[in-house]
């Protein structure tokens, strides 16, 4: 086999494979000055306090400062996650992270007395205001949806003190992030030849998509029978963020915790339990998936660590970042140069830092600094590499027009939207890709990718999503979440997702305890939401050209100034509906039809 490649140190990475921090702050020490200075102002914040109320000027004064103060604290504490990132085992950026976000929590407690203090102006106050101070008016918005927040909103003192708890509350994150990434380490994989190939969170994924089976049945192994040795630490971590998400859900007079997370994106919660249903009710379509995968691989059984190999033998390659850059360049043509341009730049200056090293953070990911977008790969010269770079200059694109184009109050757009350009650019490439070919064996080696999205996407981050869930269930209940009891549920999920023909053994019944977005407060789901949307607007640009790029356009750049199902609505697709779920099912099915007749003859 060919010779595989010994990690590198960071030093080690060849300088244009590595994002530009400089951007942000030229050095370290421009970055200590900053945070001393923006420190030692957000005290003048909490002196307003009392005060929003007694005119226009003042109440503009303290949300222009708080905007600012706001911008400065993430651009500091977005260089510092940068930096961290780059090598996890490094203790002085660690140490910055830690003082990013210790100055995320003196900021939140210093300005906590502004949501109740603003929720207690009148309306018709508001209204003067507005006459007085036409700027204001630029925060009507802003002040709509905070009245909608009154029932959760707590007093002075309690706001304060919920504000101060938010460092504690970061721990099992932060925890986890630290144990899975910078301490946990697993011994060799080994391949058919006997050959010893280096095991870690980056790695495992690419050995279970080699076509290699002992290869993927060792990865497999090694990677569970490591985590089984921690796994009562890994189900603490797991129960303290389930008991965070309850006490802060309940604190503010939540339902559930579940009712408090989408609540912050403006999204219905019937729209999360939608989804699940949705995706449960076409579960015998990802059945019959299963069983085309242990036909084309002709196992007599088929195992978990069978999920990720290609079903097509010998119809992978290899995709140079060069190669993949180009390709992707390429395929997003239908969305027009003035989108084209912008990840021209991201290309060319630096944005991307490229290849895994020792101590990197593992997976990919995108920050979008004021500055300009970071994107973070670690990139293994294979197709799902190129569909990671697409995905994620998909979002760099989104906060590139989100930042450009609305004022700070309004750039952040919200999670729930946060896939829809990312898989959107992802199905772009899949349909160039697709009607490039002419060759029967590399057709079906993509659709086999195709399926794959829908099936790691559309159904398994559904699962993630259920698990979720029930996780808060039966906290709800009381119920502390052993490591024997998240085994049991998460077993029992994977077969009933996987069907009959998947042998579900007691190794799988401890992915929870690597998989990091589990500590991120229900989010999962819409990377299954944002996809089904995706599929739907990337139909539309191919379909109506220009005038369905002109509404992506308009989407992308519209930050979180109206509600997210608006948005989109805007854009072209009706997420309040099934329908968008449903209709990328029914595509899984039909790319499942194409792929058996490919195959059978």
């Amino acid at each position: 086999m060919a010779e595989v490649k010994k990690i590198p140190q960071r030093s080690e990475v060849p300088v244009e494979y590595t994002w530009n921090t400089a951007d942000i702050y030229p050095t370290d020490e421009a970055w200590e000055r900053e945070f001393e200075e923006v420190q030692a102002k957000i005290p003048v914040l909490a002196g307003y306090a009392g005060r929003l109320g007694e005119s226009a000027q003042t109440l503009y004064d303290y949300l222009t400062r708080c905007d600012k103060t706001v911008e400065k604290v993430t651009r500091l504490y977005q260089y510092a996650s940068l930096r961290q990132d780059e090598d996890t085992r490094n203790g002085t950026y660690q140490a910055l992270a830690g003082k990013g976000g210790t100055l995320w929590v003196e900021l939140g407690s210093a300005t906590a007395f502004d949501t109740p203090e603003l929720l207690k102006i009148p309306p018709e106050t508001l209204e003067r205001f507005y006459d007085d101070k036409p700027e204001l008016t630029l925060y009507r918005r802003f002040f709509t949806v905070l009245q909608d927040k009154k029932e959760h909103t707590l007093s002075d003192g309690e706001e304060k003190l919920l504000a101060a708890a938010g460092e504690m509350a970061q721990a099992p994150d932060e925890v986890f992030s630290k144990f899975s990434n910078a301490d946990l380490t697993f011994p060799d994989a080994v391949d058919g030849q006997g050959n010893r190939l280096p095991l870690s969170n980056a790695t495992y994924v690419t050995y279970l998509m080699s076509e290699d089976r002992d290869l993927r049945r060792s990865a497999y192994e090694q990677m569970y029978n490591t985590l089984g040795q921690f796994q009562n630490t890994a189900a603490a971590l797991l129960d303290a963020e389930a008991k965070k998400r309850r006490f802060f859900s309940s604190a503010r007079k939540y339902e559930s915790p579940l009712a408090a997370a989408v609540a912050s994106n403006r999204v219905p919660p019937q729209v999360y339990r939608s989804l699940v249903d949705t995706v449960n009710a076409n579960l015998d379509k990802l059945h019959r998936y299963v069983r085309l995968r242990k036909k084309l691989l002709g196992v007599d059984e088929l195992h978990m660590y069978d999920i990720y190999a290609p079903m097509v033998a010998g119809a992978s390659k290899t995709i140079s970042f060069e190669e993949a850059k180009a390709t992707v360049y390429d395929a997003l043509a239908p969305m027009g140069e003035e989108y084209r341009a912008i990840i021209r730049e991201g290309l060319d200056n630096r944005w991307i830092d490229v290849y895994e090293n020792v101590g990197k953070r593992s997976g990919g990911y995108m920050s979008g600094v004021v500055a300009h977008p970071y994107i973070l790969l670690n990139h293994k010269d294979d197709l799902d590499s190129m569909f990671t770079l697409a995905h994620e200059l998909g979002h760099a694109v989104h906060s590139y027009l989100s930042n450009k184009t609305q004022p700070i109050i309004y750039r952040d757009y919200v999670i729930f939207v946060a896939e829809v350009a990312s898989t959107c650019n992802e199905a772009l490439l899949m349909e160039h890709l697709l009607a490039r070919t002419t060759d029967k064996t590399e057709r079906a080696w993509l659709l086999n990718h195709f399926l794959e999205q829908f099936k790691g996407t559309l159904y398994r981050q559904t699962m993630f999503a259920e698990f979720e869930l029930r996780m808060g269930e039966l906290n709800a209940q009381g119920t502390p979440l052993t490591a024997e009891l998240l085994c049991a549920e998460y077993k029992a999920l994977n077969a009933k997702y996987f069907g009959p023909d998947m042998v579900t053994d007691d190794r799988i019944a401890l992915e929870w305890a690597r998989i990091p977005h589990f500590y991120y407060n229900y989010y999962v789901y819409q990377y299954a939401t944002g996809y089904s949307a995706a599929i739907a607007l990337s139909r539309r640009i191919l379909k109506e050209g220009a005038p369905a790029v002109q509404d992506m356009l308009g989407f992308l750049s519209g930050g979180c100034s109206q509600d997210p199902i608006d948005l989109l609505r805007g854009a072209g697709v009706d997420m309040a509906s099934p329908q968008p779920v449903q209709d990328a099912l029914d595509l899984f099915g039909t790319l499942i039809d194409e792929m058996e007749a490919l195959m059978d003859k």
